[in-house]
């Protein structure tokens, strides 16, 4: 494999639900199946960084899924705070300023990672024709990768469908984080480019962004302990 990573690290599960309380609720339920979640816009705005708090002195993992863009100096100065919460991951857009101003602002703390956003896995080349970008997906992912590694950055988010792409062109440089990941059978909702949980891993993505088939499920630890048995069989 890529990175030493435990499988059941590998596993992230994003928090998007209405209110702390039902994401304390799932918490609570799933116990030491999911040792890594990730926080981001819905329950930021309403006592999630609070969670967030919580969680890390609990020993869990923390993935701040923020999307910080903005000029350089003020992506410093949000980088900077977020630093003082205690996350393993942070979540900057690929673009060169925004980027420096995240390094900038983390300084020596070496527990938060750094991880570029590159193409959102609800995008296809609709999306980005869309927005005036005359490239195909994996080339915009893969441009976007390389200007996050002149940063220094420490990981991409990206589809496992240009995983394999990144890790051929950047070795062990990034680590690859990969949300549109379905177990086989599980709806796609707004993802367009899904793969399985086996696919993803195999494909060179190290951590794997899994929410739905886990929090609507009848047995959430139950669901995410199929995952991670699907993360260890394709880790072999």
């Amino acid at each position: 494999m890529t990175h030493p990573i435990p499988a059941q690290q590998r596993l992230i599960l994003p928090l998007d639900l209405p209110s702390c309380d039902e994401a304390e609720a799932i918490i609570t339920q799933l116990g030491d199946a999911v040792q890594f979640y990730k926080i981001g816009y819905q329950l930021m705005p309403i006592g999630g960084i609070s969670l967030a708090r919580r969680l890390i002195q609990s020993g869990k993992k923390i993935f701040l899924d923020f999307k910080f863009l903005d000029i350089g100096a003020t992506v410093e100065k949000g980088v900077a705070s977020v630093t003082r919460l205690g996350g393993h991951f942070l979540t900057v857009h690929a673009e060169r300023d925004a980027m420096a101003g995240a390094i900038a602002g983390r300084g020596d703390n070496q527990q938060l990672k750094l991880l570029a956003v590159t193409v959102l896995t609800s995008w296809d080349k609709n999306n980005l024709s869309d927005q005036g970008i005359d490239q195909d997906v994996e080339a915009l992912v893969l441009h976007r990768a390389e200007r996050a590694a002149e940063a220094g950055f420490d990981g991409v988010v990206a589809s496992a469908k240009e995983a394999a792409a990144i890790r051929q062109r950047f070795g062990e440089t990034l680590h690859i984080v990969t949300p549109g990941v379905r177990p086989t059978g599980a709806r796609h909702d707004d993802q367009k480019r899904v793969v399985t949980p086996q696919e993803a891993i195999r494909a060179g993505a190290d951590y794997l962004v899994i929410g739905r088939p886990i929090l609507s499920a009848a047995s959430p630890a139950i669901a995410a302990d199929e995952i991670v048995s699907q993360i260890k069989q394709a880790m072999k």
